[in-house]
């Protein structure tokens, strides 16, 4: 592998670390393999902290890869809570509103989701890297500021359910997408279509183009991996 020249790196990002930490992560490794103080390295899509899945990274020549993978269709399981609601419509900040859920069924849910396929508009979540004025959204937030995003077209393949749990009222979903969809965003809006509250408790991508999780490799497993490539160190650019 020529990392210096151009390769991809797929890797099963870990819960709770951002993308950009899990990218310092394999740059760290790879710049001291190579023998160069810092490789190029970019990642085509990021994944929030609380969320796993394919993150694809790209080195040398390859970043200039980065905005077409960005462009491919992705896939997510993803799991709700019903009948509550967080400001970051997930487990970054506690519940701060509850709501009925006693009409909620899973004859219902399928019935709601169909309103979730095909173009639909969807406001980004205020805790998000969403840029205003050049400042991000999630920056604002944290220094209280309120925070007011436009509307954005996403498209959605599928949202198919999984599982569900009427006692806990767990929902389960698969999520087929293009480019700029928030399933933070969608488990807001599916709550608010179920007259209730949701929010997400995991989230996982599980494919990015022709990439599947299986073909990703973890962060505890990424030294010795590395070390089992044989490495050509050429700088041409």
């Amino acid at each position: 592998m020529n990392f210096t020249e151009g390769e991809f790196i797929y890797i099963n990002k870990p819960y709770g670390m951002t993308s950009f930490g899990a990218l310092a992560f394999v740059r760290t490794r790879v710049s001291k393999k190579v023998g160069v103080r810092r490789v190029k390295i970019g990642h085509a899509g990021t994944l929030d902290p609380l969320a796993t899945g394919v993150l694809i990274l790209c080195t040398g020549k390859k970043t200039k890869e980065i905005e077409r993978l960005q462009l491919n269709s992705k896939e997510y399981t993803a799991t709700l809570q019903l009948g509550a609601t967080t400001p970051s419509y997930d487990m970054e900040h506690e519940v701060n509103a509850t709501y009925p859920t006693e009409h909620i069924t899973e004859t219902l849910i399928r019935s709601v989701l169909t309103d979730f396929v095909g173009d639909i508009q969807q406001v980004p979540p205020s805790y998000s890297a969403c840029k205003i004025g050049g400042d991000r959204a999630y920056e604002l937030k944290r220094k209280g500021l309120e925070v007011e995003l436009k509307p954005k077209t996403v498209y959605i393949d599928s949202v198919d359910v999984t599982d569900f749990n009427p006692e806990t009222m767990q929902l389960s979903i698969r999520v087929r997408c293009g480019k700029g969809t928030y399933i933070r965003s969608l488990a807001r809006d599916i709550g608010r279509a179920l007259n209730s509250g949701a929010y997400l408790t995991a989230l996982c991508r599980t494919q990015l183009g022709d990439v599947r999780i299986d073909d990703c490799i973890t962060l505890d497993d990424f030294p010795q991996w590395l070390e089992n490539q044989n490495i050509e160190t050429s700088t041409s650019e």
